[in-house]
């Protein structure tokens, strides 16, 4: 393969392709869906103790994965481009990339990702994984370790409480409400967001 191809970097002593080079490389395998929830993953900011986000934590950005796309004839050339146009910064999960991709295609305004939710004061009341703020609809998407973990279903009680008290009306989903046989999960944000103001 051509080495304008593929960039290799060293981890620990082994040579690799770079994350969006190996992101190209996978578009001969995988489908649009599989490489925007990839390409969400590549590019996602991540957060440490306390929420703070790292920007410069991300193995590459939207950008890299272009320039990975525009290095040359690649197999699933076609794939990669539609999956650049819905690779966003922010997902934290790929249950969060599904839903995303589930409301795009149901109509549903683009949301905002990985959002600092603050009272009138400024104070950090929680992270939100999507928002609507136009319409104060919060969106939560809970693995089972939110029911699982006694300390994170405190925590959760707490956090959406202090956001209701704010003005917000939070959504809660699971894998059920975007992964079921009937996925009903754009349905529900669809009526909260229609209730709340909003116009297809």
């Amino acid at each position: 393969m051509s080495q304008r191809l593929v960039a290799v970097v060293e981890v620990e002593g082994v040579r690799a392709s770079d994350p969006a080079s190996t992101w190209a490389l996978l578009a001969a395998e995988m489908s649009m869906h599989e490489l925007v929830r990839i390409g969400d993953a590549i590019v996602r900011e991540p957060r440490g103790t306390g929420g703070f986000r790292h920007p410069g934590g991300a193995l590459a950005s939207i950008d890299d994965l272009r320039r990975a796309t525009d290095a040359g004839r690649r197999r699933g050339i076609a794939r990669m481009r539609a999956a650049l146009t819905l690779i966003r910064v922010g997902s934290s999960s790929p249950l969060e990339t599904d839903f995303r991709l589930l409301a795009e295609r149901a109509g549903l305004p683009e949301p905002s990702l990985d959002v600092e939710i603050r009272d009138e004061w400024g104070r950090l009341l929680g992270i939100t994984e999507i928002a609507y703020p136009e319409f104060r609809v919060l969106v939560e998407i809970e693995g089972d370790h939110h029911r699982t973990s006694r300390r994170q279903w405190n925590r959760d009680i707490e956090k959406y409480a202090a956001y209701v008290a704010e003005g917000y009306e939070v959504v809660r989903l699971t894998a059920a409400h975007i992964r079921g046989a009937v996925p009903v999960a754009a349905r529900i944000v669809r009526e909260v967001l229609t209730r709340r103001g909003w116009r297809p």
